[in-house]
């Protein structure tokens, strides 16, 4: 679909889906990321300081979500 025509902070959270399916996600600080992806499995992964997850994410999980500066990219 091209490239993301915007980037926004997420703020993780167990109820709440993201106003916009993340394209991918981008993560400030290191630590491991617990989301539901696009598709709606949970998955958590592991991301170094300025990783770049290139997987369609609809909400990011607080509980078990330990990385910070989190950031959508977005095709709005």
């Amino acid at each position: 679909n091209g490239p993301a025509t915007d980037i926004f902070p997420i703020t993780p959270s167990d109820s709440t889906d993201l106003a916009h399916v993340a394209l991918a996600l981008y993560v400030e600080t290191k630590g491991a990321v617990r989301f539901v992806s696009r598709a709606g499995q949970t998955r958590t992964v592991t991301l170094g300081d300025g990783a770049i997850l290139p997987v369609g994410v609809k909400r990011v999980l607080a509980t078990g979500t330990t990385a910070t500066g989190i950031h959508g990219f977005a095709l709005v």
